[in-house]
């Protein structure tokens, strides 16, 4: 085939695919389009921010689209920040800026570039996402009981590939195709809006470098939550564990006496974490001391643990266990063997928002006004706003509608995109006229 060929044969493939998607209302050709755009992180760059080049295709992507709806005080930064304003529609110019935050990035353990949507008409047992390698990939109601309630709808899935992205594309989506109905018609009720995307948020930077001045907000949303109706407000206190150990190598041969196997003292150091605290054995509110890496050879071996718990106390007793394993056996071995380093990276957000309850009241009227029932649940995890809440942002977390997230199963229901829509204009509306603010 030749190049003019290849060349005509993409064109007209790309057309087909813009007709296609211009058959779905604007969220959905937002989310169409912002799944396709690769911007995946790269953990092991995680000193940097942003951890890939490729997340400034969605920072220039949607810095144009803010743009063209109107938006104001458009900024981009190095850091693959994107940051803007949507003036208050009139009569609601004096209440307090409200915020709203996704995150760019998608998840890294699976593969997540070059994704390939397509759209299924559900109709009741498999959820085929594609067949790779000559397996079907899919998901069904013994997975995900909610498929039930989801027969005779359109549901966003992948080729089997690849995830979806819908962690955070979704919300992403949601609150683009938000402004573009304001830009629309600028009579619908709605404070001033407080606009950003940040990155590399699934490897724990997310919004660290959000200039909160500048986005002069009073408290807000963020949008990266699971199937429509959950909102959370209460996050893990989250740390990290870098533990070294420190061996001894010689010949095996003739090692009586001398070798000191880094190997075998990092495996008695996880010997020594309680089997009930490992993720796998635990739920709700229960913390976990997860194993997250471990690498290295008789001379020298590293482990990464990550410590989760909602309960305070709880949590700093779990870094007391890790650092006191680690002081066990230098009283073993000699000094220095193991060295362990412990930070906190973001803390319970319920300590912040339970202090404004009326962001959960908002949100849950917000829902019931669109046919929902909301309902909370502690999030095993963290968003972007545990880690604005501590900064002086308070910031619940709502649904965005993807389901079985990061990884190749991965769906979102059409109807949860439109839906969430909806819930983010009642949320403004009542923003808009002050209530409530308790």
């Amino acid at each position: 085939m030749s190049e003019t060929q290849q060349g005509t044969d993409a064109a007209q493939a790309s057309a087909a695919q813009a007709s296609e998607d211009a058959s779905y209302s604007d969220v959905v050709q937002r989310f169409l389009r912002y799944v396709r755009t690769d911007s995946q992180g790269v953990p092991a760059n995680a000193p940097a921010v942003p951890s890939s080049a490729c997340q400034f295709n969605m920072t220039r992507l949607l810095a144009d689209e803010l743009r063209g709806l109107g938006a104001t005080d458009v900024t981009t930064t190095e850091h693959a920040y994107v940051t803007a304003h949507v003036p208050a529609s009139a009569g609601a110019e004096h209440m307090p800026t409200l915020a709203f935050n996704a995150h760019i990035d998608t998840e890294s353990s699976v593969p997540g570039n070059g994704v390939k949507p397509h759209v299924v008409d559900y109709e009741g047992g498999k959820l085929v996402m594609g067949v790779v390698d000559g397996e079907e990939i899919f998901t069904d109601q013994t997975v995900n009981p909610e498929l039930a309630d989801l027969v005779g709808q359109k549901i966003i899935v992948t080729d089997g590939s690849t995830l979806l992205g819908g962690d955070d594309k979704a919300g992403v989506a949601e609150i683009m195709a938000l402004v573009k109905r304001f830009h629309d018609d600028p009579t619908i009720p709605h404070p001033r809006l407080a606009i950003s995307f940040v990155p590399d948020e699934e490897i724990g930077h997310g919004a660290a470098l959000l200039d909160l001045d500048e986005q002069g907000a009073a408290f807000g949303y963020t949008l990266d939550g699971g199937p429509l109706g959950v909102m959370n407000y209460e996050t893990f206190n989250a740390a990290e564990a870098d533990v070294h150990f420190h061996g001894f190598s010689v010949h095996p041969g003739t090692a009586k006496g001398k070798m000191r196997n880094a190997i075998d003292i990092a495996c008695e150091f996880n010997g020594l974490m309680p089997q009930q605290s490992k993720p796998q054995y635990t739920d709700g509110y229960d913390g976990y001391i997860h194993l997250h890496q471990q690498s290295g050879n008789v001379e020298k071996a590293d482990a990464m643990y990550i410590i989760r718990d909602h309960d305070r106390a709880k949590f700093e007793a779990k870094k007391h266990l890790i650092e006191s394993a680690a002081a066990y056996l230098n009283e073993k071995y000699g000094a220095d063997i193991v060295s362990c380093h412990v930070f906190d990276q973001y803390y319970n957000m319920a300590e912040v928002i339970n202090k404004h309850p009326h962001l959960v009241e908002t949100a849950r009227r917000a829902y019931a006004d669109n046919g929902v029932t909301m309902w909370t649940e502690p999030m095993r995890g963290g968003t972007d706003g545990a880690q604005l809440c501590f900064r002086g942002l308070p910031m619940a977390n709502l649904s965005c509608g993807y389901h079985n997230a990061h990884g190749i199963k991965e769906f979102v229901p059409i109807n949860e995109l439109e839906t969430m829509v909806d819930v983010l204009q009642s949320i403004c509306a009542t923003y808009a006229t002050g209530e409530p603010q308790a």
